[in-house]
């Protein structure tokens, strides 16, 4: 990846040595965060539904940052009051500081929420923090990086400073991140109802593959979870290839940076001996197949990914191999034309194929609805359950026998 801009000028003078942090993920992956941060050293604790509580020094924060999979974004508290009215507001704001972490030459949005506070009129409290906290204006309504969720914005981001309002409590807090973490930056054409890479990092991660496993993707439209998968087993962090909004903060430490720099590369130099395992990407509609295929190639793994053409009725292990996982991401109801007949009937099939020519592999299944699993023969209680955009997701797993 390209070396990071030169940062603005700024003081580190009166930062802690460690920053309260908020890691933010998608409600029903907090245990995985969790777990996650526990493997990069880091303690945390529940914070409220998708969110997790921790303590981070520069580099673990430039860690979580590059190497989180399964978590959203990671936000630095830039100070807390209380205030029941705006008078209240005006008096106490210098017990938040945000200069370590914004860069004034650049736009700033707030998202700001309120509940059960005076202060319910969030329009008139972003007035007042833009002209206390000097923030500037907002970016322009509808312009590329308006909104740091816009999938556009992946390059160039606005800074975003979120505001929670809770009774008469009001946190502020500052966004690491800039992109939401399930940018990884390889993605270019979607199928039609493309995958959030978090979410296919979670199922990953929840079923307990590893790289020295095969992996067969059956439904693998724009190639989400193979690629997901690849880049783990080729030893890729998943923020290696992005730009983070911390890298333009005058706090920015240039040789923290450099450092986990070099041992995100130094990962990647040790996977590239280790043995592949086939990961295989499957799909009955060319224009996936042609997705994932360019897909594979912009995550730098296409020779770690077999991505071919194929119905369900026709998937069959990867020869020379022991039993692995199914990790799939099947068509929904709003993915496959009409008729929930129509849908059971391609779950029913996956069960029968995979009954038959997969013995001892595990099957992992993310469904809207638990019924389409038990459909393909998966039952029990879900390992997880989030949402993708409006939709609940359900990972249903049949362990390997």
């Amino acid at each position: 990846m390209p070396p990071p801009a030169p940062p603005p000028t700024g003081s580190r003078r009166g930062r802690p040595d460690r920053l309260a942090a908020v890691v933010v993920c998608l409600p029903g992956l907090e245990g995985l965060v969790a777990a996650e941060l526990d493997g990069l050293g880091i303690r945390s604790r529940p914070a409220g539904t998708g969110a997790l509580a921790a303590r981070l020094t520069d580099r673990q924060l430039y860690e979580a940052n590059v190497r989180l999979a399964t978590a959203t974004r990671v936000l630095v508290d830039a100070g807390e009051l209380t205030a029941r009215s705006f008078a209240a507001l005006e008096e106490r704001i210098d017990a938040v500081d945000v200069d370590p972490f914004l860069d004034r030459r650049r736009p700033v949005r707030l998202r700001i929420t309120s509940h059960r506070s005076k202060l319910q009129h969030t329009g008139a409290v972003e007035e007042r923090l833009r002209r206390l906290l000097h923030l500037g204006p907002a970016p322009a309504a509808g312009a590329p990086g308006a909104d740091p969720d816009d999938d556009r914005s992946s390059s160039a981001p606005p800074q975003l400073v979120v505001v929670r309002i809770e009774r008469d409590r009001i946190s502020v807090r500052v966004d690491s991140s800039g992109a939401p973490l399930h940018h990884r930056g390889w993605r270019g054409p979607a199928g039609k109802a493309p995958l959030r890479e978090t979410l296919a990092a979670a199922a990953l991660a929840a079923v307990g593959w590893q790289p020295d496993q095969p992996l067969v993707d059956p439904f693998a439209g724009s190639g989400t979870i193979p690629i997901e998968a690849a880049r783990r087993a080729a030893g890729v962090a998943p923020g290696a290839d992005r730009r983070f909004a911390v890298e333009g903060w005058p706090s920015f430490a240039p040789g923290t940076w450099a450092s986990v720099q070099a041992s995100v590369r130094a990962d990647r130099d040790a996977a590239a001996a280790t043995t592949r395992a086939p990961i295989l990407a499957r799909d009955r509609d060319a224009g996936a197949v042609a997705a994932a295929t360019e897909n594979a190639a912009r995550g730098g793994v296409a020779e770690r990914v077999d991505v071919a053409l194929a119905a369900v009725s026709a998937l069959v292990p990867p020869e020379g191999t022991g039993p692995g996982w199914i990790v799939t991401n099947p068509p929904w109801g709003g993915r496959l034309a009409s008729g929930s007949s129509d849908v059971r009937d391609v779950y029913a099939r996956l069960g029968q194929v995979t009954a038959e020519r997969f013995a001892g592999w595990g099957l992992a299944l993310l469904v809207p609805d638990v019924r389409l699993a038990h459909a393909a023969g998966v039952r029990g209680e879900p390992v997880w359950r989030s949402r993708a955009g409006p939709s609940a997701v359900h990972l249903m797993v049949r362990p390997p026998a």
